[in-house]
């Protein structure tokens, strides 16, 4: 079994920066494809970002590419979301998933309890 727990939300201006934290733990974290998504209120899901475990390959949804950037932390038990230029429309409960074989937009079998974000105008 594999627990994830993100931290790192909060309450920022437009154009402000945040980093979201995503930790491992349960099972070895090798091998495992990470991936963030978000939901905002009244809204389904959506993907936002995706790394491999195997070559750390990246791939964006295209509302945040150019802003948002994933990676992992040198222990590789740990992703970061590092967060740009925030905007309104960026508000939303923002989850980290993970899987051993899947990645990219998923499906994920773990996921994290989420963390708020929140971007006033």
């Amino acid at each position: 079994q594999v627990q994830l727990v993100e931290s790192g939300g909060g309450l920022v201006q437009a154009g402000d920066s945040l980093r979201l934290s995503c930790a491992t733990s349960g099972r070895a974290f090798s091998g495992l494809n990470m991936g963030w998504f978000r939901q905002a209120p009244g809204k389904a899901r959506e993907f936002v970002s995706a790394i491999s475990w195997s070559a750390g390959s990246t791939i964006y949804a295209d509302s945040v590419k150019g802003r948002f950037t994933i990676s992992r932390g040198n222990a590789k038990n740990t992703i970061y979301l590092q967060m740009n230029s925030l905007k309104p429309d960026d508000t939303a409960v923002y989850y980290c998933a993970a899987d051993l074989r899947r990645w990219g937009t998923g499906p994920y079998d773990f996921w994290g309890q989420g963390t708020q974000v929140t971007v006033s105008s």
